[in-house]
């Protein structure tokens, strides 16, 4: 007998763990991407996730850094400053037996962002709660820090009346899309 979703369950979409859940907490401004977004964002992805190290910055149900752990990221960094969601995520890593790939970070992202880079990343994730309108000075920091390796993608989300953040000099906008009230872009680094 299948078991039946709870509404703070999200299903990931594909790869090895298709069709799983993972809890996420309720939270004020956590929402979750939707399947439809998530099955649009993989494709533009569909050969920079395979073997790549990823950083879902604000990780909240932390699906979108699950997916890419499903469909063969090779490394997967949650950061999520909520103890609550922190829980949930560290959780659904054990469940899902992805302890050697998935590292949750209990931290603000603006506080991740601040240490020193030693390897960047070849995926990023931005999806943060769309109150703070902190895209632009993230963006900033990921460039100013060496976050993304050349070639790299980043992926953010925003209402879809707010203006484009401007990007980082060395950055295009490849993609773009919405969804009812919600934005979303993929943006590349030249390095």
């Amino acid at each position: 007998m299948r078991k039946a979703s709870s509404p703070n369950t999200v299903r990931i979409i594909g790869g090895e763990h298709r069709s799983r859940r993972v809890r996420f907490a309720s939270r004020e401004g956590l929402r979750p991407t939707p399947d439809r977004v998530r099955e649009t964002l993989f494709n533009w992805l569909n050969f920079d996730v395979p073997g790549a190290r990823c950083l879902d910055l604000f990780a909240g149900s932390g699906v979108l850094g699950f997916e890419a752990a499903s469909r063969g990221a090779a490394q997967v960094d949650l950061v999520e400053r909520d103890p609550v969601s922190q829980g949930l995520l560290r959780e659904a890593v054990h469940e899902l037996r992805l302890e050697a790939r998935v590292r949750v970070h209990g931290e603000d992202a603006l506080s991740f962002l601040a240490r020193p880079c030693s390897t960047p990343y070849a995926v990023v994730f931005l999806d943060p709660p769309y109150a703070l309108d902190i895209l632009e000075p993230v963006l900033q920091r990921l460039h100013a820090g060496g976050w993304v390796s050349p070639g790299g993608a980043v992926y953010f989300e925003q209402p879809e009346t707010r203006a484009l953040p401007a990007l980082p000099e060395g950055w295009t906008l490849a993609r773009s899309r919405k969804a009812g009230e919600v934005g979303y872009h993929l943006a590349r680094f030249s390095g």
